[in-house]
């Protein structure tokens, strides 16, 4: 029988077994160093570039424009201050003739690029090293801005870092309690490390980005640390600056202030020919006016006047204008060399006049000039302050008159001077195409509002001006039915002459809250509306109302020999 012999069969496909599963191994190995590449951290150790040779560091941020370092002492840019400490205004840089001016409350800085000799108010200030301009950057030195804003720098020669902070700063600070803090370049774990700060060495925590704060070490370096790795700590409290006057701004002892402007066209009056003034604690006399675009101011300044004045126990606050020519204003307004020859001019006539105050007058400017105003009267005030001088300052009510309104910063303005007077008159001027009041009362409050709440200038620092004159207007109607208005002013006893001669019987205007008289002449309607003691008392109510810091008057020529006993009473009786 013959014998079958079975041959195993052949499996199939078992290199493609071998396959998967290689692939299997090699896939899991993959995963797992995936795994391990993915939960690994980068070790590799880096210096910091923050792209400049001395890195400038403010809040956490790097500044575009780095320091400039001169063996010990430091400059910073001076576009870092204004923009990004937020001292715009208080900083001026005039690149043309490389004038830096430095404002706070009482001081003013003067320096030049490339000088040491610098002039703090009236004295002489020395530097330590230049202010300097390189590659068309303005660089100041840090000392004058740390005596004046109280800014705190601080340079690290390892790292080559400079870190800015201001004044009144809270700053978050973080350690880690147990093993070594890790600063990375970025929010990683795989980017490299900037440092390793020891243990319990704080760090300055300036934010945060999912679980990552941003930190800076106590050499200036700037990076991530992982969240886990941070204990909140402190808080560290830069020192507040306290730029406190030297002075307080005169207060009216018991009662607020009541101010009237002396108009002076040729020569100051005679005190005999004034008479009695009940209640006024305060008058300004148009003194003095610019002259020309160098700054130049002319004075027509009386002793006689000044001695008169002292003896009834009000003081001084002489009027400086612009002669309301705005050419001329824009040229002495442009410059450092401009603005200073009129704050020298102006402290020289305080001091020889014994003056108490200097009230401001620029009116009829183009609106460009505002910055400019605002930086002249940034400059003036510590200089009149150190000498104990007033700075007050004279506005119209608000309005979008190019010339006679939008060129005022009242805000800014208000954060600088003593006080604002508000020149509540003229709601109706002299060539108004319509007949009216030169000052209603409706319009008066809402002109005071606007300046306290759109503006925010403290009431403590608001004068309300109110007017002693009104307009006699003129409507004359011709054969086609047009009227043509034209107007007079008139002082308050010459509208009591026409009532009185032509026995005229005012009525109350609730419109204007004012008394109101009209008679027909020449065929032509005349309209008064008056100043009285009703419209002074209701002005006054608006200053009590708001508790504004007083009144004043324009002008005192135009008065009633009644009205100044009737504001005083009004100003100081309760409530």
């Amino acid at each position: 029988m013959e014998t079958v012999r079975y041959r195993p069969k052949r499996r199939s496909g078992g290199w493609l077994k071998w396959l998967v599963a290689g692939c299997g191994v090699s896939a899991m190995l993959i995963v797992i160093w995936l795994g391990w590449d993915r939960l690994a951290p980068n070790n590799t150790i880096v210096k910091p570039d923050y792209g400049a040779e001395h890195p400038l560091l403010y809040h956490g941020q790097v500044i575009e424009q780095g320091a400039l370092i001169d063996g010990e002492q430091i400059r910073i840019p001076i576009s870092f201050i204004q923009d990004q400490l937020g001292l715009k205004e208080e900083v001026y840089y005039e690149s043309k003739t490389g004038s830096i001016v430095l404002t706070t409350a009482n001081k003013v800085l003067r320096m030049q690029t490339n000088a040491l000799t610098a002039k703090l108010n009236k004295s002489p200030y020395q530097l330590r090293i230049a202010a300097e301009v390189v590659n068309k950057v303005a660089y100041i030195p840090t000392q004058p801005l740390q005596e004046l804003f109280g800014l705190q720098v601080s340079y690290n020669a390892d790292t080559n870092i400079v870190t800015v902070l201001s004044a009144g700063d809270a700053v978050q600070l973080g350690a880690k309690s147990k093993g070594k803090m890790t600063i990375r370049r970025g929010p990683s774990i795989k980017e490299p490390i900037y440092e390793s700060v020891a243990e319990k060495k704080e760090v300055r925590v300036w934010g945060e980005e999912d679980k990552w704060y941003l930190v800076q070490s106590a050499d200036g370096t700037l990076g991530y640390a992982d969240k886990s790795s941070v204990a909140l700590t402190n808080i560290e409290q830069i020192k507040p600056l306290q730029d406190v006057p030297s002075y307080q701004a005169w207060k009216a002892i018991g009662t607020k202030i009541n101010l009237t402007w002396e108009a002076v066209y040729s020569k100051t009056p005679s005190p005999d020919a004034i008479g009695e003034l009940t209640g006024v604690n305060v008058v300004s006399p148009t003194w003095f006016e610019l002259t020309d675009g160098n700054g130049s101011i002319k004075g027509k300044a009386d002793m006689n006047y000044v001695n008169w004045a002292h003896k009834q126990n009000m003081q001084i606050w002489a009027v400086f204008s612009n002669s309301f020519d705005p050419d001329m204003t824009t040229q002495a307004l442009a410059s450092t060399a401009s603005r200073q020859k009129m704050i020298q001019q102006l402290a020289t006539f305080a001091q020889m006049y014994k003056l108490q105050g200097i009230n401001i007058d620029f009116e009829n400017i183009y609106t460009p000039d505002k910055a400019n105003l605002v930086q002249f009267v940034r400059e003036l005030t510590p200089y009149m302050h150190e000498m104990g001088v007033v700075v007050s300052i004279d506005v119209t009510p608000k309005s979008n008159s190019e010339m006679w309104s939008l060129y005022l910063d009242r805000a800014e303005l208000g954060k600088v001077v003593d006080y604002m007077m508000i020149m509540a008159y003229d709601e109706h001027w002299a060539s108004s195409p319509n007949s009216g009041s030169v000052a209603s009362l409706p319009w008066t409050e809402q002109a005071v509002k606007k300046i306290l709440t759109e503006d925010k200038v403290p009431p403590s620092k608001v004068v309300l001006g109110m007017p002693l004159y009104t307009r006699q207007w003129t409507e004359k109607t011709d054969k086609d039915g047009k009227v043509a208005v034209t107007s007079k002013t008139l002082g308050m006893e010459s509208v009591q002459n026409i009532i009185k001669q032509r026995g005229l019987k005012p009525v109350v205007d609730e419109e204007s809250g004012q008394r109101y008289v009209e008679y027909t002449q020449d065929g032509a309607l005349q309209r008064i509306w008056i100043e009285d003691s009703l419209s002074m008392k209701a002005r006054i109510a608006l200053v009590k109302k708001y508790q504004l810091a007083g009144a004043a008057t324009w002008q005192r020529q135009f008065q009633s020999d009644d009205i100044w006993g009737i504001i005083h009473q009004s100003l100081t009786q309760l409530p």
